[in-house]
C-alpha cells in the first residue's frame, strides 16, 4: 500500500500507510508488517511515496479482498482520477497463497510487481522467500533482477 498525500486526520503518507494497515485487521490477522519507506514518485504523481507491504491471513477470496481494498481507499479519501497520480491511499493485493487468479477486475500475482521496487523492497522485509507463480521465483529474486548492475552500452 502507498500514499503520497497528507488526510485531515491520520496527518502525513507515513501515518496514512500505518494507519490503512491497522484498519487491514478488520479483513483477517496481520502476520507481517514491512515498515514504511519512502519511494520516488512514479508516473503522474507529483510527490514521493510512503510505502509499505503487509503479510494478511484472511478468510476472504480474491474478488472480496479486492472491494476490502476499494472500500478502504474511499474511505481514507481516494476519488476517482489520473491514473498513477497523487493519491490519498492506494492498496493492491500483490500476491495470494492460492497461487494466480485471474478476472476481469483483478490478476494475481498482480502484472507488473516485478518492475517496482515500491513493491519488492516492503516486501522482502517480510515475505523474502514467498513464491510467486507461474515460474515459482521468490520475491528476493524478483528483487535481485530488479536491482542487479547492469553493463553500460558499448
Amino acid at each position: 500500500m502507498g500514499s503520497n498525500r497528507r488526510h485531515p486526520l491520520y496527518g502525513d503518507p507515513r501515518a496514512v500507510v500505518r494507519a490503512a494497515m491497522d484498519e487491514w485487521a478488520a479483513f483477517g490477522t496481520i502476520a507481517a508488517r514491512s515498515p514504511v519507506i519512502a519511494t520516488p514518485a512514479m508516473g503522474a504523481a507529483q510527490r514521493r511515496f510512503a510505502n509499505a507491504a503487509l503479510v494478511l491471513e484472511s478468510a476472504l477470496d480474491p474478488p472480496a479482498l479486492l472491494a476490502a481494498c476499494k472500500r478502504t481507499e474511499r474511505e481514507f479519501g481516494r476519488r476517482p482520477g489520473q491514473r498513477w497520480g497523487d493519491r490519498v491511499l492506494d492498496c493492491d493485493i500483490i500476491a495470494w497463497s492460492g497461487g494466480g487468479w485471474r478476472s476481469n477486475a483483478l490478476t494475481i500475482p498482480h502484472p507488473a510487481f516485478a518492475q517496482r521496487r515500491f513493491v519488492l523492497d516492503p516486501a522482502c522485509m517480510i515475505a523474502p522467500d514467498w513464491r510467486t507463480p507461474p515460474h515459482g521465483l521468490t520475491l528476493v529474486h524478483h528483487q535481485a533482477r530488479l536491482t542487479r548492475p547492469r553493463p553500460l552500452p558499448r
